[in-house]
């Protein structure tokens, strides 16, 4: 461990720092591409909604490298990274599942999913590891019944998103082994799916591919594959580096989240808002690239530029956000403006909602059925989930 790596694994993600709310201005990636960096909340949000930002010519010839070691984000025929009517036939096929309606209808079973985790996280020795007992293995179980995968071996999941989403822990050559791996279990399940439909999401997302007869199997299998690891990496990554703030900074607010899964709704807006998912360090934030030139804040970005959309900082804005640290807000107030953790525009995370339930119903039955959970951690020996787009606690104890 290297002494930069030490003194970062020492602070939780709620007091990491980021480029303050400004004008465009020019940054450097990590692997030496220049790109505009956009930080201000009006201003990100015009690129992500703007089509003259898009994600498919990062991948045309010319395009820079964006990231050293390539991984799942960067498979040009996945949803990501589609525009226009490419893009909204793929969109179409999956978004109906995701419709706060249609999440409405799963909250009974994730309920019940929490309750049985929290049953026999509770019959664990203390101190025990609220990750492995409880944070990981719930956005998994969703996302495993949700899809009809209950059969397969959550280690394999595992170890499949740790490399789909990797940021440097393992090489190019166990990336692609990896993820090559991935897309033929992905191509065997949409098989099994289209002779065998089941209820659930990847039946619904082959019959409805076949029907429109626009959506090949590549692209279905692209989308089962990236479903898989944005249904729990995201959330278990957004819930760990939570609990460390409610335990540590945010202690004052643990009762405040049993009083009611309305309050806890309220709770999770301000704390996906202000706990990021990741440092910023390979990218600063989403990626788009310029097809002609705009101007931005009063920026003029010429065409073939890179942007980076600094969604943290943009968080964070204080013309948006007045009360911006985490211990100096009230936790349970209602956002003055939505905020971009979730992107905004055509590729706004379709997700967001089950991302938004799982949080809520997972702190606030947390808090309830814990009055008095405390942490037997400091964030001194925090050991850190390291070498991913993301950065999370691998293990945390906890007494009650």
């Amino acid at each position: 461990m290297t002494d930069d790596t030490a003194a970062r694994a020492l602070c939780p993600m709620h007091q990491v720092t980021f480029p303050e709310a400004g004008p465009p201005r020019q940054a450097t990636l990590a692997t030496g591409t220049r790109v505009w960096l956009v930080t201000r909340y009006p201003d990100v949000r015009h690129v992500l909604m703007d089509p003259r930002f898009d994600r498919r010519s990062l991948y045309a010839e010319d395009a820079p490298r964006l990231l050293a070691v390539p991984n799942l984000l960067d498979d040009p025929d996945g949803l990501l990274n589609q525009d226009g009517p490419a893009h909204q036939r793929l969109r179409r096929t999956v978004q109906r599942a995701f419709t706060p309606r249609a999440i409405a209808r799963w909250h009974p079973w994730v309920a019940q999913t929490v309750d049985a985790l929290l049953d026999r996280f509770a019959e664990e020795p203390r101190p025990a590891d609220i990750i492995e007992g409880f944070i990981r293995p719930l956005p998994v179980s969703v996302i495993c019944r949700l899809m009809g995968l209950d059969h397969v071996d959550g280690e394999r999941l595992r170890y499949w998103a740790d490399h789909a989403l990797s940021g440097g822990a393992h090489t190019a050559e166990q990336v692609r082994r990896a993820m090559t791996e991935f897309g033929e279990f992905g191509a065997a399940l949409v098989a099994e799916r289209r002779k065998a439909p089941g209820d659930d999401l990847v039946s619904e997302l082959v019959a409805a591919g076949d029907a429109g007869g626009e959506i090949d199997d590549r692209q279905l299998v692209s989308l089962a594959c990236g479903l898989v690891v944005a249904g729990h990496e995201t959330t278990m990554t957004s819930l760990g580096n939570t609990v460390v703030y409610l335990l540590t900074d945010g202690r004052g607010s643990w009762a405040g989240l049993a009083g009611s899964e309305e309050a806890a709704a309220a709770a999770a807006e301000q704390l996906l808002r202000t706990v990021p998912l990741s440092e910023g360090r390979l990218l600063p934030g989403l990626i788009r690239r310029a097809v002609e030139d705009a101007e931005v804040g009063g920026v003029r970005i010429p065409a073939g530029s890179v942007v980076a959309v600094a969604t943290n900082s943009a968080n964070r804005d204080p013309d948006v956000y007045p009360r911006q640290e985490p211990g100096a807000r009230d936790l349970f107030a209602p956002l003055p403006a939505p905020g971009v953790v979730f992107g905004a525009g055509p590729h706004h995370c379709l997700g967001a909602w089950l991302a938004r339930m799982e949080i809520t119903l997972a702190l606030h039955r947390l808090a309830v059925r814990f009055p008095r959970l405390r942490a037997e951690f400091t964030p001194g020996t925090i050991d850190w989930r390291e070498g991913q787009v993301t950065r999370s606690p691998l293990h945390l104890p906890v007494s009650w």
